[in-house]
């Protein structure tokens, strides 16, 4: 129910969201290997635009690579040039983002959001997304210590985006309280 696109960098401020990570060049003309924080593959497509330190630049050719892409921007054209953008976060505005299939989002509209159990009310505020083999986990910081929700429909009840909202139902355990022995 609640997969994930996007996997480690925060959300950017402002209509820009990060969907990659500059990492290091490859070869000498310029390409660049690119960190995919998103599995919308057709971001870093030929002729698209992605922003790097708030410049524009237009992917000329890109291979996927053992979960990297390798890209060719233009306007970089040299290995320094490529060395210079390693680190930096390759973002795409907002208004370029796909619609996701029903019961899918990005990481922007995951973080941040309030946790709310039935039966045990408020449990905090999910900081973080962890992706990992089998499925996303939520990492929520709350009064009761960190709770970590695995992004599955046993657990995942409501995903309400536009009022910032998560509705779970938590397994036993699940609470920091529980696992120590102590209930509430």
């Amino acid at each position: 129910m609640a997969k994930t696109t996007n996997r480690t960098l925060p959300p950017t401020e402002g209509p820009f969201i990060a969907v990659g990570r500059a990492l290091a060049p490859a070869g000498l003309a310029g390409d660049i290997r690119i960190e995919p924080l998103t599995d919308v593959v057709g971001l870093f497509s030929k002729g698209r635009s992605l922003w790097l330190r708030g410049e524009r630049f237009e992917v000329e050719r890109a291979q996927r690579r053992k979960g990297q892409v390798l890209v060719k921007l233009s306007g970089v054209d040299s290995r320094e040039a490529a060395e210079a953008l390693r680190g930096e976060a390759v973002e795409v505005p907002k208004s370029l983002l796909e619609p996701l299939p029903e019961g899918r989002y990005y990481r922007f509209q995951i973080v941040g959001m309030q946790v709310y159990d039935a039966g045990r009310g408020h449990l905090g505020e999910i900081r973080q997304v962890l992706t990992t083999g089998a499925n996303d986990v939520y990492v929520v910081e709350g009064e009761r210590g960190e709770v970590l929700l695995p992004a599955i429909d046993d657990v995942v009840k409501e995903v309400d985006v536009a009022g910032g909202r998560m509705t779970v139902d938590l397994m036993e355990g699940m609470l920091p309280e529980e696992r120590e022995g102590r209930v509430p």
